[in-house]
């Protein structure tokens, strides 16, 4: 029965209520086990006629006085967690060995299974944490929440805890886990990067050695990047200050050359924020103050308070490309030549060897990509403005020029003649099967038609 299990239990030595209550945590949920314990004790009492004799946990042999430290705990981790805002938080703990070993011994004493009911560190880290959910009228999430507090139970006296009722700040680690804003950007200038590009003569320093000393690099003028600005500069600053967060990482939905615009739909982005004092931020307001400090140069829309999850979204999801682009052949072509190209490689499947313009930083490989539709209109006998549309990893150039016969079929062979692609526009990026923006990867409500502009698919 229950009452010879607390009894051996109890016949170990002195032993607070949690302490007892804890190896019969999977009996009657709902009741947490310095309730279990105060009851067994109770029961007992009562069986055996005796005086009810409570055993404060400073008088514990197993815990050692840590089971009347929750509340302390819990304030000293609202206190560290006072300047940051979240909504979600996760506690852990580290158990002393020795508290450990008595634990197994207590049970051990008893004649109990070794792990049977739960452990002292899953009765901190539940304890703890339904404290701080009250002080803080925030959720607990174990998967990914806002902020993960470790406390370090050796960090601290338990005894002198008990008596000033509080444990030092260097016994708990606050650990505030990033925040995300998701959007769409649009470039519409050429030769503007999507993220900052370090120039590679002075590895993103500006400066060089010279005969003299140290001077400003030649290279980069100085500055210590290859472009005057990036799609991630534009953007993260913004974001970064808005959460008064430590710093910002940029994640894009794959990426377009440098010299190319990103028009219309835009291209999927998401800025992770490390370390975010603020997650709550005005997300129309924002949208408005990076598109007036780009002026014109970049564009962003529609952002959202997005998941974690919604990094890898933008990152994997399967998406295709639209493209238009102005090309110029190296022979006149004829009309009729021009229409049955493009009706040729419409729905084709394209080989695609690695280009040689990127081929120095990626691996050598034989890519199959499917071009969906490609349209078009021969404006002069050697130019033409072309319209793609295809699968996501396609090489759009190198469909067009053939890239010395590295791409098969393209316009160039078909026609059996030169052709290069000089201006590039990418005008949509969207989901092959389902859409990125599903309500499931974002924090917020979906914005009206008021707070931002609407983006064509």
């Amino acid at each position: 029965m229950i009452t010879d299990d607390a009894r051996a239990l109890l016949e170990t030595g002195a032993i607070c209520d949690s302490c007892l209550g804890r190896p019969f945590a999977a009996r009657s949920f709902g009741l947490t086990n310095d309730e279990r314990g105060r009851a067994l004790r109770t029961t007992i009492a009562l069986d055996d006629d005796e005086d009810y004799d409570p055993v404060p946990p400073a008088d514990c042999w197993v815990c050692e006085g840590y089971c009347g430290t929750f509340d302390a705990i819990a304030e000293t981790i609202v206190d560290a967690l006072e300047t940051v805002e979240f909504d979600t938080y996760q506690v852990g703990s580290r158990v002393p060995p020795l508290v450990e070993e008595n634990e197994r011994l207590l049970r051990e004493d008893a004649g109990l299974e070794p792990d049977v009911g739960e452990s002292l560190k899953r009765e901190v880290n539940r304890e703890v944490g339904i404290r701080i959910g009250d002080m803080t009228e925030t959720d607990v999430d174990f998967d990914r929440p806002d902020v993960l507090a470790i406390v370090d139970l050796e960090g601290f006296d338990p005894f002198e805890a008990l008596d000033s009722e509080s444990v030092t700040s260097h016994a708990v680690d606050v650990q505030v886990n990033p925040a995300f804003v998701y959007g769409r950007y649009r470039k519409l200038e050429r030769d503007i990067p999507q993220t900052e590009w370090p120039c590679r003569e002075c590895g993103g320093s500006g400066i060089q050695l010279a005969d003299t000393g140290e001077e400003p690099c030649d290279y980069c003028g100085g500055s210590g990047y290859l472009y005057d600005t990036s799609v991630e500069q534009v953007v993260r600053p913004h974001v970064v200050d808005a959460m008064d967060g430590d710093e910002g990482t940029f994640h894009g939905a794959g990426r377009e050359d440098v010299d190319a615009r990103m028009l219309e739909g835009g291209r999927p982005f998401v800025l992770e924020v490390k370390r975010p004092s603020t997650r709550e931020v005005d997300v129309a307001a924002l949208e408005r103050e990076i598109n007036e400090a780009a002026a014109g140069a970049v564009e962003v829309d529609g952002l959202r308070l997005a998941t974690y999850d919604m990094v890898e979204r933008v990152k994997e999801h399967d998406a295709s490309k639209q493209y238009r682009a102005d090309v110029e052949f190296a022979d006149p072509v004829e009309e009729g030549d021009f229409e049955a190209a493009l009706e040729e490689l419409t729905g084709a499947t394209v080989e695609q060897d690695t280009p040689q313009r990127v081929d120095h930083r990626r691996a050598a490989l034989t890519r199959e990509r499917t071009v969906y539709e490609m349209g078009g209109e021969l404006l002069e006998p050697t130019q033409a403005e072309v319209t793609i549309h295809g699968e996501g990893g396609l090489y759009v150039k190198e469909l067009v020029s053939s890239d010395d016969g590295r791409t098969v079929p393209s316009l160039a062979g078909v026609l059996e003649t030169d052709a290069e692609v000089t201006a590039l526009d990418v005008l949509s990026v969207e989901g092959e099967e389902e859409p990125f923006e599903l309500e499931a990867y974002f924090r917020d409500e979906p914005r009206d038609d008021g707070e931002r502009a609407s983006v064509d698919a």
